[in-house]
């Protein structure tokens, strides 16, 4: 898949968690707006260069590459970083515990995916590392 695919991919996410926090559906929004970030992140491993497979096969493996290979490179701000962390912690409260999530956190879980994609999605866009498509 492509930078662009997965970019696609997040923004679809993104207006899913959207829609899903407007109809209710908490948890719901928390996963999508996770989602959203995480196909954000794969975009930008990606167009970087850094899209090993092996060091990105699990949720923590993405995070820490996204860490080392963007956020630490000064790519982007260290709050984005902070937030796909967090908002990882909410999605799996919502989808694993059962943990009652406050509209406030789905709304700002979605908020944080909104502006992750956006920011990721701004860097694309100006690296001249993209691969051609």
């Amino acid at each position: 898949m492509t930078p662009a695919k997965y970019i696609e991919k997040s923004e679809r996410a993104s207006q899913s968690a959207r829609l899903l926090l407007e109809a209710g559906d908490i948890d719901g929004a928390c996963n999508r707006a996770y989602y959203s970030m995480h196909d954000a992140a794969q975009a930008a491993l990606l167009a970087l260069g850094h899209a090993d497979y092996n060091a990105t096969k699990t949720h923590r493996g993405l995070i820490a590459a996204f860490g080392l290979h963007v956020i630490q490179t000064n790519k982007l701000p260290r709050e984005l970083g902070r937030a796909l962390n967090e908002v990882e912690q909410v999605r799996l409260l919502a989808d694993y515990t059962g943990d009652a999530i406050k509209p406030e956190q789905a709304a700002w879980a979605v908020e944080q995916a909104v502006v992750f994609v956006a920011a990721v999605s701004a860097l694309l866009k100006n690296s001249d590392k993209l691969p051609a498509e």
